[in-house]
């Protein structure tokens, strides 16, 4: 096995958890945010006090109702009462990172949020550590997605990982770019055959469920 990058791509399943710790999946972002909720519960006699719940999605897609918001990168969405326009409840917050919509060069990096979106970006591109990335924190990131440093074990893990972001992102951009039925079908059978569910899958390729279930 060959791999030409030094550091993993972070969108990839293994990616993603050995940097973060943790799977995001963005199409289940409430279901996912339910659980820190629920968390919190006590037995017993409990005043309902919750401590605020942040679910973060880093995104390598554009949403496609967000097309023309070309500069807007970071969205932070939280429940509202649409008759007053106001926050209805402010303990759970929504964060998605459009980061195709970030195309600063590395000599335009100001911000921490400028450095951490290069970052996600543009890791797997990278040949070595930008003069700009030299905090603490970006060198424990270099550290740990250097590939060269992995096991046997872990560099095989991370290539099946890679395959299957790659081969699922081929699909889905061909068929959206189409924009045929058939190929949002195809879409959603291979989701299915990575290991998702047939409802997870119709919803996120976008196709009814009857129809993914007799094919």
């Amino acid at each position: 096995m060959t791999m030409k990058e030094r550091y993993i791509n972070p969108f990839t399943d293994f990616g993603f958890k050995k940097i973060f710790g943790s799977e995001v999946n963005k199409d289940r972002s409430v279901f996912y945010a339910s659980f820190p909720i629920q968390q919190q519960a006590q037995k017993g006699s409990w005043d309902f006090r919750l401590k605020p719940v942040y679910m973060v999605g880093i995104l390598d897609f554009i949403f496609d109702e967000d097309q023309a918001s070309h500069d807007v990168v970071h969205h932070e969405v939280k429940l509202l009462d649409r008759s007053t326009g106001q926050v209805f409840y402010n303990k759970l917050t929504f964060i998605y990172l459009e980061l195709p919509k970030f195309r600063k060069s590395v000599d335009e990096l100001i911000t921490d949020f400028d450095k951490w979106c290069y970052l996600l970006r543009n890791l797997p591109e990278l040949t070595d550590r930008p003069q700009r990335l030299q905090e603490k924190v970006f060198s424990k990131v270099f550290e740990i997605a250097e590939i060269a440093k992995y096991s046997p074990a872990e560099a095989a893990a991370y290539e099946d990982s890679l395959k299957v972001y790659r081969d699922l992102k081929n699909v889905i951009d061909t068929a959206y770019d189409e924009g045929k039925a058939e190929g949002k079908l195809e879409v959603a059978q291979r989701l299915v055959e990575s290991g998702m569910s047939v409802e997870q899958a119709a919803e996120m390729a976008g196709v009814p469920v009857a129809l993914l279930q007799s094919s």
